[in-house]
């Protein structure tokens, strides 16, 4: 059995629809299943060798055995294409605790499910505009103001996953800018301490904040980037010796 995908979009949208929780996307045979990482979730798969996730579609999984993970240049996905069209696109800034402040674009229909793909503290509709190029260029002028930046790495957001979002600060940025709407979510996390990077699929499942799967395991609060799950294959054992928290002693 092996990780071939994930999902993090959790949480109501714009229209008060709910979405589908957060879940690993597992392969075995052929056939693929989620695994449920609903807060107070236990999971318990320690984690083998890595390859290749290969592709899922509508037939299924198909297996790839290439050492590179988690695609090989075969399989590898697309990076976002905002397009052409007319189709209307939402500039936005996004802040994450304490004091990274990001601009970004997306289509603004996606507005909310965006921020929380990204695992935001905080949102705002900064700018609606016509299509995908108009929203690029705005973006990029955008970037030049030195509080933002057009990309945030999970580990910086994981920096932050026990901290709170600056208010000062983020309020100075959107003075800036004529908001139209604003956003502000909770991923149900109540983190004292910030919790210890590790690769894990086993513990209880605390929350999922953007890709940052939080989990618990030995008295320990751990922080799993989901995308570093996919090509393992699962074994039924748990993990190998952690890394503990000073809290847990």
């Amino acid at each position: 059995m092996q990780v071939v995908g994930y999902r993090v979009r959790a949480g109501p949208t714009e229209s008060g629809e709910r979405q589908d929780p957060p879940a690993v996307l597992v392969a075995e045979a052929g056939k693929t299943r989620w695994i449920t990482l609903s807060a107070e979730t236990s999971v318990a798969h320690g984690l083998g060798s890595r390859h290749c996730a290969g592709d899922v579609g509508e037939d299924g999984h198909t297996q790839c055995d290439r050492s590179r993970s988690p695609y090989c240049r075969i399989h590898e996905r697309p990076l976002y294409d905002p397009g052409t069209s007319e189709e209307t696109h939402a500039v936005y800034l996004a802040a994450f605790a304490p004091d990274l402040f990001k601009v970004g674009i997306t289509k603004r229909w996606r507005l909310e499910t965006r921020l929380r793909e990204q695992g935001a503290d905080r949102g705002a509709l900064a700018y609606t505009v016509t299509d995908g190029t108009v929203a690029l260029q705005v973006e990029a002028d955008v970037d030049e103001d030195p509080r933002l930046t057009q990309r945030v790495r999970v580990s910086q957001k994981r920096e932050g996953l026990h901290q709170s979002v600056e208010d000062d600060s983020w309020e100075a940025i959107l003075g800036d800018f004529q908001v139209s709407d604003r956003f502000e979510f909770d991923y149900g996390l109540d983190l004292a301490d910030r919790p210890v990077p590790e690769t894990i699929l086993s513990g209880t499942v605390l929350g999922v904040k953007g890709r940052i799967l939080v989990l618990e395991h030995g008295q320990t609060a751990y922080a799993v980037d989901l995308r570093d799950l996919v090509g393992y294959d699962l074994e039924t054992e748990g993990p190998a010796q952690l890394q503990s928290s000073l809290g847990a002693y």
